[in-house]
């Protein structure tokens, strides 16, 4: 079974890809728990907040992961919570980045920033898109994390995973 984790900046995809892929795949995704955790807050946050998303997030993909066939999809995982953390309280938690260092990807899926932003409330960086992607790319070219970028709209981006994963794992 091959683990693919969905990463990069708010809404570039990523939610949609993950179920997408998984349906394509006829397998299972992990979700991402700080939406739903966050709706219930109304949006606002503290650090331990993020370091409690961290640790249900990394611990839901280990769980939903045990379901999987062929592949595992993970919407988000502890790259995302490691970056929000250090760009909105300018630095890294020492538990979030421990649970970075502990998961296990075999390949992460980049969404690119092609996609129009769109509002949502628990959404925050509307105009940072750019040096966030940024951030994900220096942090997984940084740990040698094997990534691919996915690019495109709709059924495209779709397929671009989908190019990206079949040529990755033959």
């Amino acid at each position: 079974m091959k683990r693919i984790a969905i990463t990069g900046p708010e809404s570039t995809g990523k939610s949609v890809l993950a179920a997408s892929l998984a349906l394509h795949y006829q397998t299972v995704w992990s979700p991402e728990y700080a939406r739903s955790y966050l709706t219930k807050k109304h949006g606002s946050y503290s650090p331990a907040d993020v370091v409690h998303i961290a640790k249900q997030q990394f611990d839901q993909n280990n769980t939903m992961s045990l379901q999987a066939q062929q592949y595992f999809f993970a919407d988000t995982e502890m790259l995302v919570t490691k970056i929000w953390y250090q760009f909105v309280f300018g630095k890294v938690h020492p538990v979030i980045n421990r649970l970075f260092h502990q998961q296990q990807f075999d390949l992460y899926l980049l969404c690119d920033i092609d996609l129009p932003w769109e509002p949502d409330p628990l959404r925050e960086h509307p105009g940072q898109r750019k040096e966030l992607f940024n951030m994900y790319q220096q942090q997984l070219s940084d740990h040698n994390l094997p990534f691919v970028r996915v690019k495109g709209f709709g059924k495209l981006r779709l397929q671009s995973a989908i190019n990206s994963i079949d040529t990755f794992f033959l």
